[in-house]
């Protein structure tokens, strides 16, 4: 890319922009990679994104730096009966607009995230449906028994009814399709940061809410955020200084950054998975060779592609370390009880991945386009081409289609796809969180919304919605071992590695370093 792109021309503006701010010390200069998606809150589940709104929104149930339940909207909560639940809600909290925060607003909030357009409706659904008993009492009557409420109602942002009402957003924006609502560039929380200004793709203002109802241990009164794609324009902003803090230094700079002065690394695992999807819906592939029959439709297809990745290698080499391997398709061993025999991969064998290609028909390779993003996961480009490079040496040419992620996620959404990198993640430990949304039949109320290879395993189905509404705990281990157990059988996703999140900032910045990757604005403190 040349220099006097107007990429690259915006970008010198908005550091410029950046570095004006530095006078005052409570400032956060904040970037990554990848710029938020979205300021509508409800339209999309990705972690950058959540993670920016949730300096503007807020949930009734919110997580302390250990993850723990806390009370956010609602002070309190009480299970009155298995299928139903009953909220109090924080008495005095106002939307940014100074309109006050009344069940009203949970109800609506609950409702509009219910709805086709969003992408936490399995979230939104799970948690039955909302009734207004006063100003500030809420009730969920559920349909089934729901193990993890708590955790579903932590996953809901909460919105002005009134505010949505006025600006013609009472439902999410439907991203995929490349619509601009209100709520695409406004924002109107109850949370500690109110939105200023937005520049996609340039920068983000906020400023701090003067009448939060929240403590508010840092003491950082704006928030410039800027995505700079390039790696080491990046780095090279936080070591000058433009830069306060860097979410997702590359790994291999992660060693010069520790060394460098003024400069200090925070890191440790993100319960965030990092795995490869296949088309096993259409039965001929959009982009390959490979005509009138879909190669990913046989398991012994899918097992050669998982047996040819040498996960060593991109272990050591490429992430630096910075990375777990694992055999399951889940952000956290958490959900399994650290199962040795979930976590287990299968043995790196080319031999074996040629051979399995022959029996299935594929002696000489196939030909075969892979989506990737290039601006979300760590190292997201580079190991869509190192698996490019490992298969080939099996047959199968690979092409990889580098994007940046607010094309790359809409492209999936549309599942215009046939093989694809994709990360999964967040706060959430257990595993239905990603069983309803990833490993179910795709259906109504997000039920399989990401399950973007549209395979069909209906005994999958059952066991992972038998396990959603299983009370008992015991009975609900063995439910979600028997998932795992039967998706590793059939392999419809490729399990790659867990992220190991360092991130990178100047000396006088103090941050908690949460496992589901949340930059907690509201925690910093900067001193000069």
């Amino acid at each position: 890319m040349k220099l006097h792109s107007p990429f690259w021309s915006r970008l010198a503006a908005s550091l410029l922009a950046v570095a004006a701010c530095s006078a005052s010390a409570q400032t956060l200069r904040w970037a990554t990679a990848g710029d938020p998606l979205t300021t509508d809150p409800h339209a999309q589940n990705e972690n950058v994104t959540n993670n920016f709104n949730h300096q503007i929104y807020e949930f009734l149930v919110e997580r302390d730096k250990q993850l723990r339940f806390v009370p956010g909207l609602a002070t309190q909560w009480t299970q009155v009966e298995p299928l139903l639940w009953r909220l109090k809600l924080r008495p005095g909290v106002k939307f940014h607009d100074g309109r006050p925060f009344t069940a009203d607003d949970v109800v609506f909030s609950v409702r509009r995230a219910q709805q086709k357009t969003s992408q936490i409706a399995s979230y939104a659904t799970a948690v039955g449906e909302p009734h207004k008993v006063d100003d500030l009492t809420v009730e969920f009557r559920l349909q089934q028994i729901n193990p993890i409420f708590l955790d579903h109602l932590g996953s809901v942002f909460i919105m002005s009814r009134g505010w949505c009402e006025e600006h013609k957003a009472t439902q999410p924006q439907d991203f995929s399709s490349k619509q601009e609502l209100y709520t695409t560039f406004h924002a109107n929380g109850t949370g500690p940061y109110m939105l200023v200004s937005r520049q996609p793709d340039v920068r983000t203002v906020l400023k701090r809410n003067p009448n939060y109802w929240g403590p508010m241990e840092g003491n950082i009164q704006e928030v410039v955020y800027t995505p700079i794609s390039s790696d080491a324009t990046r780095v090279a902003a936080l070591m000058s200084g433009q830069i306060d803090i860097v979410q997702d230094p590359p790994p291999g700079d992660v060693e010069r950054l520790r060394r460098a002065a003024g400069v200090r690394v925070v890191e440790g695992p993100e319960q965030r998975v990092i795995f490869i999807g296949l088309d096993q819906g259409r039965d001929e592939l959009l982009y390959s060779s490979v005509k009138g029959k879909n190669p990913f439709k046989d398991l012994r297809v899918r097992r050669a592609l998982y047996q040819a990745i040498d996960i060593e290698t991109l272990r050591t080499k490429l992430m630096n370390g910075l990375a777990a391997p694992t055999g399951a398709v889940v952000p956290s061993p958490l959900a399994h009880h650290h199962d040795p025999e979930i976590e287990k991969r299968l043995p790196y064998d080319p031999a074996a991945a040629r051979r399995l290609l022959g029996e299935a028909g594929y002696a000489q390779g196939f030909e075969v386009t892979m989506d990737c993003p290039n601006n979300r996961y760590i190292n997201d480009e580079r190991i869509c081409q190192t698996l490019a490079s490992m298969w080939a040496r099996i047959g199968v040419k690979v092409r990889v289609n580098a994007m940046p992620k607010s094309t790359y996620f809409p492209k999936l959404e549309k599942l215009d796809t046939s093989l694809y990198l994709f990360g999964w993640g967040g706060s959430i430990t257990d595993a239905e969180t990603t069983f309803t949304p990833l490993y179910r039949n795709r259906g109504e109320k997000g039920v399989g919304e990401y399950n973007r290879g549209n395979f069909r395993n209906d005994a999958l189905d059952a066991l992972a919605a038998a396990s959603s509404r299983e009370g008992d705990t015991d009975k609900r281990r063995a439910l979600v071992r028997q998932v795992f157990l039967l998706h590793n059988e059939h392999l419809h996703y490729l399990p790659l590695h867990r992220q190991i999140m360092p991130w990178a900032m100047a000396r006088g910045v103090e941050v908690a370093h949460r496992p589901d990757n949340y930059l907690e604005v509201k925690w910093v403190t900067k001193r000069r």
